[in-house]
């Protein structure tokens, strides 16, 4: 018989949003394109085509908002803006490595189970 659970398992865990925006569709991939430095808007815009340019710009921002990425602009003609991981940013490189693994390895599983599900409920 396995223990009940804790009803306090889950004290002074935050209730609010989840800090990690990584599960979002655009973050990860962001920062697999500022993995090697700092990138400008328009580089990022070639492996991330099929994002609009105005999620690009939000998802930096927000990415900037968390502490994940600096966005540094040169006082130059034309004017250079530079995105680059900090620190924080960067402590994701390895988690988000061992997330590829995982799913590298069992994505097949993964989405047979999905499919076998799928197929129940349609039952």
């Amino acid at each position: 018989m396995t223990k009940p659970l804790d009803p306090d398992m889950f004290e002074g865990c935050s209730t609010g949003p989840a800090p990690i925006r990584i599960g979002d569709k655009w973050t990860a991939r962001i920062i697999a394109c500022l993995r090697e430095g700092p990138r400008r808007f328009s580089e990022l815009q070639v492996p991330l085509r099929t994002v609009t340019p105005k999620v690009l710009t939000e998802s930096l921002r927000a990415m900037e908002r968390d502490g994940l990425v600096t966005r540094t602009a040169y006082a130059e003609i034309p004017p250079r803006v530079e995105y680059a991981l900090t620190a924080l940013g960067r402590s994701l490189l390895e988690p988000m490595a061992a997330a590829c693994a995982w799913s590298r390895e069992h994505l097949d599983e993964l989405l047979d189970a999905r499919t076998t599900y799928e197929l129940g409920a349609d039952a």
